[in-house]
């Protein structure tokens, strides 16, 4: 999430934003002042706003005419809604991969997923969940999965609400009162689409998303529950 040091200062501006949001290292509901980013991350007013625009359309930050810009609020409604539509449509990446994906597919799978496994031997527990690598091996792999999928627009799509939802997840982990075996889940997923076993695949993916998705909504209910 790291724009190369050549990128044009409004790309720049939006990965570094776009990473504080995801990261909860701007958190849900902050105010955020052209003046102050700009010096935070010495840039001109111009890509700083430019860039909070587009992380406007992409739904993770608010704006209004009276108000400005603020971080978007965190909401069980709102990770509902996302993670339905990934449900929907990750399934259908990911069918659509295991029916035309090709021998460099099943390569590349299996490569982001022995990647993913060797950060995941050398971190535990919340240190894993809120690794910047680990985050982006695990993004790498669930997109290797959607490999062979033909429709650019289909994962523009999937890639914003993952990273929609990467900010939730990360904001559950700090709260995490369980443990999770996400590389035995992983695992699984990989298992039943490398063996072109489609509807498994879905039912599998289906319940990962949902299962990340019951933790969030009680970390967001402990959240209220201590604010009460």
């Amino acid at each position: 999430m790291n724009a190369p040091a050549s990128a044009p200062l409004i790309d720049v501006a939006l990965m570094k934003m776009k990473k504080a949001i995801v990261c909860c290292e701007l958190a849900p509901g902050e105010k955020l002042k052209v003046a102050e980013l700009s010096k935070a991350y010495g840039l001109s007013s111009s890509p700083i706003r430019e860039a909070l625009n587009r992380l406007t359309q992409d739904g993770i930050v608010e704006a209004s005419e009276n108000k400005g810009f603020k971080v978007a609020p965190i909401s069980k409604e709102d990770y509902k809604e996302i993670s339905r539509l990934r449900c929907l449509l990750e399934t259908e990446a990911l069918s659509e991969s295991i029916q035309h994906g090709d021998d460099e597919w099943e390569a590349a799978v299996l490569g982001a997923f022995h990647r993913l496994n060797l950060i995941e031997k050398k971190l535990t527990g919340s240190t894993l969940a809120l690794d910047d690598e680990w985050s982006a091996r695990h993004k790498a792999f669930h997109f290797s999965l959607f490999g062979g999928c033909s429709s650019h627009l289909l994962l523009r799509m999937v890639d914003s609400l993952f990273d929609r939802a990467e900010r939730y997840r990360r904001f559950s982990a700090h709260q995490r009162v369980k443990s999770r075996d996400k590389s035995g889940e992983h695992q699984a997923l990989m298992n039943a689409a490398l063996e072109r076993d489609s509807e498994k695949a879905v039912v599998l993916l289906r319940n990962h998303i949902t299962s990340t998705l019951d933790r969030v909504v009680e970390a967001i209910d402990r959240q209220d529950a201590t604010l009460q």
